[in-house]
């Protein structure tokens, strides 16, 4: 029969070996927090690079981070603030500006990657002592009442029947053998991704109709 004083050490030494064994899958994590620690007060440090640009026929050259948007680029760096920010999630369409003659939502792309490219804003298609012909239209038909949406609205105007006369059809073409035509239904199509929250959208139509057809 074991004594008392044997049962007591046995004891004692059980206990010791289960805190042993319960501090050493501890041990690393305790000696992990202080790097973690260091590591999250350590902002991190932005990556520029050199972009070059043609901005409504003007040569600029820009060292932007890397994660800079072509809208912030030409608002923030370019001092363009015609094309707005509305969303910046790409859902209204008023950053629009025109890339290499195709519309872009410039919320949604970065600045690096149009390195070479020619961007054309608002400002570039047409100042107020000489507008460009879809920017007098929208004057003409009251297509804007904020106005704030309006940049977008007449870029991608523009661009859009630019992508008829290309032949590029839409959702809205019946026939995919057969050249777009410019019509009601081709329009509100190719400029649904445009949100007037105005609600200008028929004075806009007629703009963007009257222009095609002194185009056509």
């Amino acid at each position: 029969m074991q004594k008392i004083d044997d049962l007591e050490l046995s004891r004692r030494g059980l206990l010791a070996s289960a805190a042993v064994t319960a501090m050493a899958p501890a041990t690393p994590v305790a000696a992990q927090a202080p790097a973690q620690a260091e590591g999250a007060g350590t902002a991190a440090v932005p990556v520029l690079a050199r972009t070059s640009l043609t901005v409504n026929g003007q040569q600029r050259s820009l060292d932007l981070d890397t994660r800079t948007t072509l809208l912030d680029a030409l608002r923030e760096h370019l001092h363009l603030t015609g094309s707005k920010k509305g969303c910046d999630h790409g859902q209204c369409g008023a950053c629009t500006v025109m890339v290499d003659g195709r519309r872009v939502l410039s919320c949604l792309t970065l600045a690096v990657m149009h390195d070479g490219d020619e961007v054309t804003t608002i400002e570039g298609l047409g100042q107020p002592d000489k507008l460009h012909p879809m920017q007098a239209a929208f004057v003409k038909h009251d297509g804007y009442q904020c106005g704030y949406c309006t940049p977008g609205q007449i870029c991608s105007a523009t661009a859009v029947l630019d992508e008829i006369r290309q032949g590029i059809p839409s959702y809205a073409t019946a026939d995919l053998t057969a050249t777009p035509q410019v019509t009601p239904e081709e329009i509100r199509e190719r400029m649904s991704g445009n949100i007037c929250r105005c609600g200008a959208y028929s004075n806009i139509l007629d703009a963007i109709t009257e222009v095609a057809g002194r185009q056509a």
